[in-house]
């Protein structure tokens, strides 16, 4: 399977990193709403900046079923433009294809549906991923759009860790919501339900992030479930160094 094309808008999705200029208490948000979505805002207009100075390894793994079916390493780091580079890592050569018999060409057949098969998940899944991208960092309109049809809300989840909610956000029925937390004072998680084509068609998206030695945050694991195809692709983000 050729996953650059599969993950291309959601490895993009897992490099951003998002960052909260206020302390939040254990009970409640001490700031309002409105200053909430202003600093929420701000700090997505401020996200790659801190990173743009690290480099690090991205492992991909797509998953059908329950059973790991491709991955792949890339070398990342920012480059001039602004944009995140991704450099694959060589790792050892997939076994060569086996044709189908001369002469058989039932097997001949069954390989082109195997191949038709892969087409359509490939598709299935640049369409998933670009939804997602969609989401992915959250969009200083959409949040300012959300907060205007009255369908934003925060709410305190436990001690030190507070939640932005959007509903309707980019579709009907979808959902997007992030967690502070408190004490690092950045984003700790981010989840996005929504769907393609049809609201049975389900993607969720789940997001959770860390924190360099210098309070710098990041993505360390994305995992998009795409429950109609059993399809599961986990982003990791690791070995974080400063570019040379």
């Amino acid at each position: 399977m050729q996953i650059s094309r599969l993950t291309a808008a959601v490895t993009l999705a897992a490099a951003t990193t998002v960052f909260f200029p206020s302390a939040l208490t254990a009970q409640q948000d001490p700031l309002t709403p409105e200053q909430r979505v202003a600093a929420l805002k701000q700090s997505l207009q401020d996200s790659q900046t801190r990173l743009r100075k690290y480099e690090w390894i991205e492992t991909t793994i797509i998953s059908l079923k329950g059973e790991e079916k491709a991955r792949q390493q890339k070398r990342c780091y920012y480059g001039a433009d602004g944009k995140v580079q991704k450099v694959p890592i060589e790792s050892a050569a997939p076994a060569p294809k086996q044709a189908a018999p001369a002469g058989r060409r039932g097997g001949r057949v069954k390989e082109k549906i195997v191949e038709n098969k892969k087409d359509e998940m490939k598709d299935y899944m640049e369409k998933a991923a670009a939804l997602v991208h969609q989401y992915v960092p959250p969009v200083p309109a959409q949040i300012q759009k959300a907060k205007d049809a009255g369908k934003l809300k925060i709410k305190p989840l436990q001690p030190g860790v507070v939640q932005v909610e959007m509903t309707d956000y980019l579709l009907a029925g979808d959902r997007l919501a992030v967690d502070v937390n408190a004490a690092a004072n950045n984003l700790s998680a981010l989840n996005v339900s929504s769907y393609l084509d049809k609201r049975d068609d389900s993607i969720v998206l789940a997001v959770q992030f860390g924190a360099l030695a210098d309070g710098t945050s990041y993505t360390t694991q994305t995992t998009l479930d795409a429950a109609a195809k059993s399809i599961r692709v986990v982003i990791q983000n690791t070995g974080h160094r400063p570019v040379q």
